[in-house]
């Protein structure tokens, strides 16, 4: 595999039916929410989600490298069962990651509303093969009175990073019909998986995303020289991924981000790019 390989079809059979050796996997599957998906059963008895799950999840550790990391995310009231999945399938938890929606809230009527989701951040083995210490130029608290010369590091919560379901404010990046429509209720933003790919991977290696979706993962897998394979069951999201990785979109751009991490001390290494080259050399000067 050269670069990256995307796939259509059922990601569990692809997975038994192929052999690869993977360095990192974004696992962002179907809630069992009742979404009208066109080729899975949103509304599926919990038990059978959840042991389907646990054979992707168990296969995954199988094809991954020593060291490798999977990111698995899912609703916060579905900590337990994600936790659960991991470890009786082999993984070492490192971090729960809470990624804070910044533009909405879902309203519970009998609790606090919902802001946030889970990212469980896991390795094959005790250590990570690979974890790079990102530092980014945090935007000034107000209980702050000066920025931070040199940024802050990335902590387990993410509340810097927009979804994109939020209606109007989802922005350009979010793909949308010709009516408007969003084609993807759940699409997963470019500053996620940059994120996710700078920390636990060095170019060359090979990121899995078995729920490929829109592609994001793989978008942005490319821009940062790593290899990718990427495994969805919807034909036309399939045709989109592909329309996505033949043209960069602005919006798809991840150098956009680039003086965000400039503070990351072996940015130019894990970027990969001679904009990156260039950024930390002025740093340095």
């Amino acid at each position: 595999m050269e670069e990256g390989l995307v796939v259509c079809g059922d990601c569990l059979k692809w997975l038994k039916n192929n052999s690869i050796e993977v360095h990192l996997t974004f696992l962002d599957p179907p809630f069992r929410q009742g979404k009208d998906y066109r080729y899975f059963d949103d509304e599926q008895p919990e038990d059978v989600y959840w042991n389907w799950l646990e054979e992707v999840v168990a296969r995954v550790y199988e094809l991954t490298a020593g060291g490798g990391a999977i990111y698995f995310m899912h609703r916060e009231k579905n900590a337990e069962h994600v936790l659960r999945t991991l470890r009786e399938t082999g993984w070492t938890l490192q971090n729960l990651i809470i990624w804070k929606k910044r533009t909405s809230a879902v309203p519970y009527a009998h609790g606090f509303s919902k802001a946030y989701q889970i990212i469980a951040f896991a390795t094959k083995g005790k250590k990570p093969r690979v974890f790079n210490r990102l530092r980014v130029d945090y935007p000034l608290l107000p209980e702050y009175k000066y920025p931070r010369e040199n940024g802050i590091f990335v902590t387990d919560v993410w509340d810097d990073i927009r979804e994109l379901t939020s209606g109007y404010f989802a922005g350009e990046e979010a793909i949308r019909d010709e009516r408007g429509n969003r084609v993807h209720t759940q699409q997963s933003p470019v500053a996620l998986l940059l994120r996710i790919i700078l920390a636990s991977s060095v170019p060359g290696d090979l990121v899995l995303d078995p729920f490929a979706g829109t592609g994001t993962t793989l978008v942005v897998a490319k821009q940062l020289k790593r290899r990718f394979v990427g495994i969805e069951i919807d034909p036309e999201y399939v045709e989109l991924i592909k329309w996505r990785l033949s043209r960069l979109r602005p919006a798809d751009d991840v150098s956009r981000y680039l003086h965000y991490y400039r503070f990351t001390p072996n940015l130019h290494e894990i970027w990969a790019t001679e904009k990156a080259r260039f950024v930390q050399r002025r740093l340095d000067v």
